[in-house]
């Protein structure tokens, strides 16, 4: 009796500690799924978080180059513009020096003279403003007069400032050789050549 008594206790003790260790593995298997899911979880993440910064730092890169880009070509716009304003400022002087003085009453008598030598040409006014035009006349008329006969006649506008106009006919159309028109037309023919010297220069 007391024999049996023993080998059931040692029976008990065995189912014991076998069901023990067995719950005890399963612990510990069911720890390890739950760390290495966690390690997993937290490597994705990771690559995550990495591609993100990566793409984030791709755009930055790429936005800030596009920013210099754009900020070079800004300042290469405004330097031109900066270039063709300081030439026209120079042209203006420069017409208007030619204009103000005896040179415009040698040009004007140069244009005429040239007008009149066209066939179709019969009637020429020269318009200018009435200051030039009092100034000018008596040199106009003097040098003008185997001309005037012919159509040639001398007219004030001060519709614009420096210069003249050249109507042909009577047609209501206009030869602009006033001081903005040139400056504008040298101006407009200098500045693609200045533009092109920049650009070789860069």
């Amino acid at each position: 009796m007391e024999i049996q008594l023993q080998e059931l206790i040692n029976q008990i003790k065995n189912d014991g500690v076998a069901a023990a260790e067995t719950e005890a593995k399963s612990i510990v298997d069911a720890a390890r799924s739950d760390a290495d899911r966690l390690v997993a979880d937290a490597q994705a993440q990771a690559d995550k978080i990495l591609a993100n910064a990566k793409l984030e730092n791709e755009r930055m890169v790429k936005s800030s180059e596009e920013a210099i880009r754009q900020a070079g070509r800004n300042l290469l716009i405004s330097f031109r513009e900066s270039v063709a304003r300081e030439l026209k400022s120079i042209v203006s002087e420069n017409v208007n020096a030619v204009y103000s003085s005896e040179s415009l009453a040698q040009l004007v008598i140069n244009v005429v003279e040239c007008w009149a030598s066209k066939p179709d040409a019969e009637e020429i006014t020269v318009i200018m403003n009435s200051d030039d035009l009092s100034a000018l006349e008596g040199t106009l008329l003097t040098a003008l007069k185997d001309k005037m006969s012919k159509g040639i006649t001398l007219k004030a506008s001060d519709s614009f400032d420096g210069g003249f106009r050249i109507a042909v006919n009577d047609s209501g159309a206009y030869y602009d050789y006033s001081a903005d028109a040139v400056v504008d037309m040298m101006s407009n023919y200098l500045s693609p050549k200045v533009v092109e010297l920049l650009k070789e220069a860069e």
